[in-house]
């Protein structure tokens, strides 16, 4: 586990975060397909941890990618997102986590679009959108 820059206690998650999101991003939860209120929201902007608020990705790398959660083919740059193997489930998988606060923000895929091949699918509890400023 690395050692993140924002620390909190449980209870100071609890207390900045409602509860849908403190049981995504932590405790790994995953909110149902279609439920969450980026899968399907095209504004111009970023999305920044719901944690820390670090800006993760853009809203030029976001596409449709009929899963039911955000879905990104790239993060803002290299240094925001931790990959971690995931086993959970009966799978392999590469969980993704703010690399700044260690929120979970969901999972990485390899049949994203091009140029990187990747989807970031991201459950919406986990970001918040920001505007253009």
């Amino acid at each position: 586990m690395s050692d993140y820059k924002v620390k909190k206690s449980d209870a100071q998650w609890k207390e900045q975060l409602d509860p849908m999101q403190f049981q995504v991003a932590r405790q790994a939860a995953t909110e149902q397909p279609f439920s969450g209120k980026y899968w399907d929201h095209w504004d111009d902007g970023k999305y920044n941890c719901i944690g820390c608020g670090t800006p993760l990705f853009t809203s030029s790398t976001k596409f449709d990618a009929g899963c039911g959660w955000p879905s990104y083919s790239e993060s803002i740059n290299s240094e925001v997102i931790e990959r971690i193997t995931d086993r959970s489930h009966g799978m392999t998988r590469v969980e993704v986590r703010c690399k700044n606060c260690g929120s979970h923000l969901g999972h990485v895929f390899p049949d994203g679009p091009e140029p990187t091949g990747e989807r970031f699918c991201i459950n919406s509890a986990a970001i918040d959108f920001a505007p253009p400023k």
